[in-house]
């Protein structure tokens, strides 16, 4: 058998494994259609803000725990988040 014979067979044996199956995609027109957006993350109190300007801007806090500590340490708790106060300056701000 000459070389190109054995080429010949060759790529016949071989040939099959070069096969694959075609794969549907759906075209953007058939796509579903887009899930809803993210709720707006939450506006927080800013770290460094007094208590006053907190109560003026997100209301009274559903519950005030006292000062712990030196230096004193205060938690307000709102409905959806938690804010800390070092003395009257928030520290940080929590979402529950």
């Amino acid at each position: 058998m000459n070389t190109r014979s054995l080429f010949a067979l060759a790529l016949l044996s071989f040939g099959g494994l070069a096969l694959a199956d075609d794969v549907a995609m759906p075209k953007a027109d058939d796509a579903a259609p887009p899930q809803a957006t993210a709720p707006a993350p939450l506006k927080l109190p800013a770290r460094g803000s007094t208590m006053d300007s907190v109560e003026a801007s997100f209301g009274a806090p559903s519950e005030r725990e006292p000062a712990v500590g030196n230096p004193p340490i205060t938690r307000w708790d709102y409905p959806a988040f938690i804010v800390y106060f070092e003395k009257d300056r928030v520290i940080h701000s929590v979402v529950k």
